[in-house]
């Protein structure tokens, strides 16, 4: 007889992903519980004292966007805001925003413990239990606690081994026990785990370092908030300040590599390729005179600075000599040592594209057990898996975002169908459509989808329609309304430094120079445009070519995307695939023609053929 279940959904862990998870499952209805090793340790920020960065920002935004928390959790813990690549283009504009870390702990707490529908419990989870290749909940020491689906989202708790020199020990972070129980269930369920190695810095005492030494990085001013319903940063912003590396420095971690688990063989794991240690950036970049280190408060009322560049897991001797060499930390007190971290990773591609396991119904896994790095990735999945369960439940239509709609569709696509062979970090190199996908838009691209999933209320989402159709009767506008030359326009154009008029021409064609903005445009015709449109109207006018022709190619793209794929399709009946594809469809278990075309070694002929097949069973 089946166990009647407890919850709906329970979600082991409370990182970054088991935070999104919890709240997007509680708030859609659904009765949840987490489990975590210590309450007090929820939404710790176990790494950098920062939300966002190139790729991670726009990341943010969406899950905003989508009604997640992440965003409106920096705004409000947020101490010094600002763009990455803001010379460049819009698509590659990044939000990044140093943390209050303790105030984002306790944000999040408050936010889980107010929560409707959700239990929070401390306790290890040993083994996921599971009847009929169906997950039915969980066991910790003494205790099953039962439910319809499981999130597991246990960031480096799996099997988590910390370095520090020689010396290594079990552990999930510093002072926390590993997860080890689970990971040999997850093994027992089939499941194949890889071995992934992150690290993280020491810490400094601020009142020991000499600042006077530094190069000072001010925030922006003003501040630009990363949720799209926060009005204002009202907290008090601070700068942060860069020292750097020196030949003294390389030598001292040359001289020491022996000691390094890393190359001394000890760590096996495979790294983060773009965050590595500093032992790394010595070794891998040897004509480099110096490396920068941001030297990144972790509070307001906090003494701990984070210097953000020299991530090891050499002795801590070793790490006070590096530590001494640099200019300005000649003096600096060490109050927690670097380490690095060996954990296990579930090899993605046993994951749907909805983040439910192939292997076992009802099971999801969000986060760095997916083989991701950040707490963006991890919130981004966390959320997307909340939401799938909860849609499971209640018998909706899963929520699958694709390639060309979001940067966490790019993010889940990936690791669905290319799976990753280290580390995954999100950037904007790995969007095909950033210039369709900006950090600007993003609640235009996606606040209809958390509407209609429940996750953004009804007032947000007629504000956020408004907003859309400002846009574009704004552009409209600016098409239709046309200037003519005189005296009073080519002496306001002159004075912009861009050429006079000798014929009449709309106010779009004169927005697309270079030299334009919508601020000189109203010098020189009065168009009655909101504040809260400008922005986008203008990337849209400016972008007009190259958007139309990215457009383009998403239709060609969403062509395949459209085609399903049935779950029970037997690939063995079509004929013409060879025996390796075949299998590797069947592996893969793509749900749509446009994902099995992204599959390693699945040709164009192959997919071909697959569509006509498909043709043929649709009728």
């Amino acid at each position: 007889m089946r166990t009647v279940p407890e919850y709906d959904v329970i979600i082991i862990g409370a990182g970054h992903a088991g935070i999104e998870a919890a709240l997007a499952s509680s708030r859609l209805g659904c009765k949840t519980l987490v489990l975590t090793f210590k309450k007090n340790n929820i939404g710790l920020m176990s790494c950098n004292p920062a939300i966002g960065g190139v790729g991670k920002g726009q990341l943010v935004k969406e899950i905003d966007a989508l009604g997640g928390e992440m965003a409106k959790a920096a705004d409000a813990c947020g101490i010094q805001f600002r763009i990455l690549n803001a010379s460049k283009g819009k698509a590659v504009h990044s939000s990044r925003a140093q943390i209050d870390m303790q105030l984002y702990s306790q944000y999040m707490q408050q936010r889980l413990k107010k929560q409707k529908n959700l239990d929070i419990k401390e306790a290890e989870v040993k083994r996921i239990l599971v009847r009929d290749g169906i997950t039915s909940g969980v066991a910790t020491e003494g205790q099953e606690f039962y439910s319809k689906t499981v999130i597991i989202c246990t960031g480096t708790f799996l099997d988590g081994v910390i370095h520090v020199g020689m010396k290594h020990c079990s552990a999930g972070r510093i002072d926390e026990p590993a997860s080890i129980g689970l990971g040999e269930s997850l093994k027992s369920l089939g499941f194949n785990l890889l071995r992934f190695k992150t690290g993280t810095c020491p810490r400094l005492d601020k009142n020991t370092i000499d600042f006077s030494k530094a190069v000072i990085q001010e925030p922006d001013n003003p501040a630009k908030p990363f949720s799209f319903l926060t009005k204002k940063i009202t907290r008090r912003q601070v700068p942060c300040h860069i020292v750097y590396t020196n030949p003294q420095t390389h030598k001292i971690i040359m001289d020491n590599l022996d000691k390094s688990p890393l190359y001394a063989g000890i760590i096996k794991a495979t790294g983060v390729r773009y965050c590595p240690s500093i032992e790394d950036k010595i070794v891998k970049f040897p004509d480099r005179p110096r490396h920068q280190v941001f030297l990144e408060p972790e509070g307001l009322h906090c003494s701990r600075i984070y210097p953000n560049g020299i991530s090891t897991s050499l002795p801590e001797e070793v790490q006070l000599q590096i530590i001494h060499s640099i200019q300005g930390l000649e003096k600096a007190k060490v109050l927690r040592f670097g380490y690095g971290i060996e954990h296990a990773v579930v090899e993605p591609t046993q994951l749907y594209p909805t983040l439910e396991t192939k292997l076992i119904k009802n099971l999801f896994l969000a986060g760095q057990i997916n083989g991701t790095t950040g707490y963006e990735e991890a919130a981004a999945q966390g959320l997307i898996a909340g939401i799938n369960a909860a849609a499971k439940i209640k018998g909706k239509r899963a929520l699958i975002l694709d390639r060309a709609s979001s940067y966490i569709g790019v993010l889940i696509d990936d690791l669905t169908t290319k799976g990753t062979e280290e580390p995954y970090r999100m950037f904007t190199s790995r969007v095909e459509y950033r210039l369709l996908l900006r950090e600007d838009n993003a609640d235009l691209r996606l606040c209809k989808t958390g509407y209609e999933y429940g996750l953004v209320n009804k007032k947000v989402y007629l504000a956020n329609q408004r907003k859309q159709k400002a846009i574009l009767s704004g552009i409209r506008l600016l098409k239709t309304t046309r200037v003519k030359p005189n005296t009073q326009i080519n002496s306001a154009l002159a004075d912009f430094n861009t050429a006079e008029i000798s014929h009449p021409v709309s106010l779009a064609e004169l927005l697309r120079r270079p030299q334009m903005g919508l601020d000189k445009i109203s010098r020189i015709s009065r168009v009655n445009i909101p504040d809260f449109a400008k922005q986008e109207i203008e990337i849209e006018v400016k972008y007009e070519g190259f958007i139309k022709r990215q457009s383009a190619q998403v239709a060609k793209f969403k062509n395949l995307e459209k085609i399903r794929i049935p779950g029970n399709i037997d690939y063995s009946g079509i004929n013409g695939l060879s025996r390796e594809i075949k299998e590797k469809l069947k592996n893969f278990k793509p749900v749509n023609l446009g994902q099995a075309s992204r599959i390693s070694g699945v040709t164009p002929a192959a997919i071909s053929l697959l569509m006509v097949y498909l043709r043929k069973i649709h009728g």
